[in-house]
């Protein structure tokens, strides 16, 4: 069985170390070049064969060395690993956590952790980082064990991206794992405190910014808003341990993604103490899962969960997996495979325990906040369901959730009379749809398409699809609709009955902006 290391180091052995792996060319693209892209694409399978191969028709280099050992797990030559450190050592690196000497035969080192460069882009800019966590079962050949610190996933990359990008003085990552929230946050904040109830989860995200020279993060143990009593802060991102897990004897509890509480529990006390740690005006960007009970929906459910609060809230449901799905992915997730008599107990365990709590479905979305200001209400309040496709977002929908926080404050203070003297433009990235029926002149369908953000495609009729392509921001809305009212024959307090409230939902979701 394969001991967690220990992780460690002074900053002049994690200096050494990323001159070390900058100097080979450790970066994603130089990693995916070694082999090419069919077996980097095998790889996130979970096969290592067709890499192997690739590498095995090339010539020993450090890169090669760094891969071989940190993405696919496997151990190599003492002499060889000694050359991929020319700078820090190998014995700084064994002393580091990140190598072990395989046995009696010390000839020949392993790795003891994941490390692998990342790659990203934001608004600032593309970047890219070195991240350690702990070796997943690929590597291992065996379940993972419940101290296990998770690596990049969709899960991180999701979060990431949902960060608002606008710059702050503080930034509270509930529940940091390897890190990397905490590294993003730094970007756009002043000051970053990182927690987590693992002291090992904390070891490797401390690792992790000092390897990539990134300072301004205070990492504190404990449990969720434990550490930071007290405290308020202008953003809070958390990936928290949503997965629900059975709370049974034999059932593994892996600390990277079980809260210890039953079913979603955690979420919920996560998401009713975020009013009591941000500032006011300040955001949270969250994951997280909440059950289908019978007869109860689970929007519903997180809907009750910020009942009197001063919170504009929107939660987004991206998935919807029914009990079954939903113990399958968790299972094999901890490296427990399908077939096997441990998989068939896990089963039974699961299906119990939503059976007995009447659980009918496990939703998964995004959650954003807003604390109102001083004297202020909320007034953004949507609860919706979004599986579709999402429109481009190379930096992530950060972006598109700052906006829609500005539209619902624009939106409280504009009522229908203030909004018929706005002047609005057309989003830059909305197109129009038509479809005709053969020979037809008129359009039978004509659909609004926002090309980034959420993807939203509205259909309009005739009214509404003039009135958008008339926004071109020299125009008032009453203006619009006025003109459209004379050239239409239509009653204008009618029309304006019509297009205001869609002009309202249009600007919520972005695809019109105030001028």
């Amino acid at each position: 069985m394969h001991t967690l290391p220990d992780i460690g180091a002074d900053p002049a052995v994690t200096t050494a170390l990323a001159a070390d792996l900058d100097a080979a060319g450790f970066t994603v693209d130089r990693v995916d070049a070694l082999w090419g892209t069919e077996a980097a694409a095998s790889l996130h399978r979970g096969s290592r064969v067709a890499a192997l191969r690739a590498l095995a028709a090339r010539e020993t280099s450090p890169l090669g060395t760094l891969a071989t050992l940190f993405v696919l797990g496997l151990p190599t030559s003492r002499a060889d690993a000694a050359a991929a450190f020319p700078t820090a050592g190998l014995d700084a690196v064994v002393a580091a956590g990140l190598l072990r000497v395989c046995g009696t035969d010390t000839a020949v080192v392993e790795p003891a952790v994941d490390l692998r460069p990342y790659a990203f882009v934001d608004d600032l800019g593309a970047g890219s980082w070195w991240i350690v966590s702990d070796l997943g079962e690929l590597a291992l050949g065996h379940a993972i064990s419940e101290e296990h610190v998770l690596g990049i996933g969709g899960a991180t990359t999701t979060l990431s991206g949902l960060q608002v990008p606008v710059p702050v003085h503080t930034v509270l990552d509930l529940g940091t794992g390897c890190g990397i929230q905490a590294m993003h946050a730094r970007r756009f904040a002043e000051h970053v405190v990182a927690t987590d109830i693992s002291r090992r989860a904390l070891d490797i995200a401390r690792f992790n910014a000092q390897l990539n020279g990134i300072n301004g993060i205070d990492f504190r143990y404990g449990s969720l808003f434990e550490p930071v009593t007290g405290e308020r802060f202008d953003r809070i991102v958390s990936n928290p341990p949503f997965v629900i897990t059975p709370r049974r004897p034999g059932v593994p509890s892996y600390e990277y993604r079980d809260g210890g509480m039953v079913g979603d529990a955690l979420v919920e006390t996560v998401l009713r103490g975020l009013s009591e740690h941000l500032e006011p005006g300040g955001t949270a960007q969250l994951l997280g899962n909440w059950e289908y009970h019978w007869g109860v929906d689970g929007l519903d459910r997180v809907r009750s969960w910020f009942a009197d609060t001063d919170l504009d809230v929107w939660v987004i449901e991206r998935e919807r997996q029914d009990p079954t799905s939903y113990a399958e992915t968790w299972i094999r997730d901890g490296g427990t495979k399908p077939g096997t008599p441990e998989f068939d107990t896990l089963m039974g365990a699961w299906l119990d325990d939503f059976a007995d709590r009447r659980v009918t479905g496990v939703g998964f979305g995004y959650v954003v906040v807003r604390r109102a200001l001083p004297g202020g209400t909320a007034s953004l309040r949507r609860f919706e369901r979004v599986p579709e496709t999402l429109g481009s977002n190379p930096a992530g929908l950060g972006a598109t959730v700052a906006r829609v926080l500005d539209a619902a404050a624009w939106l409280a203070a504009h009522d229908d009379a203030a909004l018929a003297t706005a002047h609005l433009t057309v989003a830059g990235d909305v197109t129009e749809e038509r479809y005709y029926w053969p020979g037809n002149d008129d359009p039978t369908v004509m659909t609004l398409v926002q090309g980034g953000g959420l993807g939203r495609r509205v259909d309009a009729d005739t009214a509404l699809a003039a009135f958008v392509g008339a926004c071109d921001g020299d125009l008032s809305v009453a203006a619009i609709v006025g003109a459209l009212a004379q050239i239409t024959g239509v009653d204008e307090q009618v029309l304006a009955a019509d297009l205001l409230p869609a002009a309202r939902d249009l600007v919520l979701d972005g695809l019109l902006l105030p001028a």
